[in-house]
């Protein structure tokens, strides 16, 4: 994920084909250090497509993925099927709510 995030940050920056050191400035300036393989991999998987046609096949990849009482976010535009496929799924009303425990009985606290 960081290489592609790294990749996506190059684009939105302007750079239309990112190099591999292009990636590697990127993750560097926040201290990672990642195999060259593993960004010429994602360069060679994404040379050649366009980027929103990418995002939109991802997208439509993660629709197929069975989600119970939870929605996929969606970027602005074109999230309507995405959004409209979960609101249509059925909700069971029948499930138990989980009682989480407190913070007094996880004998610990987010201020120790």
């Amino acid at each position: 994920m960081k290489i592609v995030a790294a990749y996506l940050l190059a684009v939105l920056g302007g750079n239309t084909h990112p190099s591999v050191e292009d990636i590697n400035a990127i993750l560097g300036s926040v201290g990672i250090e990642v195999e060259d393989e593993r960004i010429e991999l994602l360069l060679s998987q994404v040379k050649g497509k366009d980027l929103a046609e990418v995002i939109a096949s991802g997208r439509e990849k993660m629709a197929s993925i069975s989600s119970v009482g939870s929605a996929i976010p969606v970027a602005a535009g074109g999230g309507g099927a995405a959004s409209a496929a979960v609101a249509a799924e059925p909700v069971n009303e029948d499930k138990k709510e989980v009682e989480e425990e407190s913070e007094d009985e996880m004998c610990f606290s987010l201020f120790d």
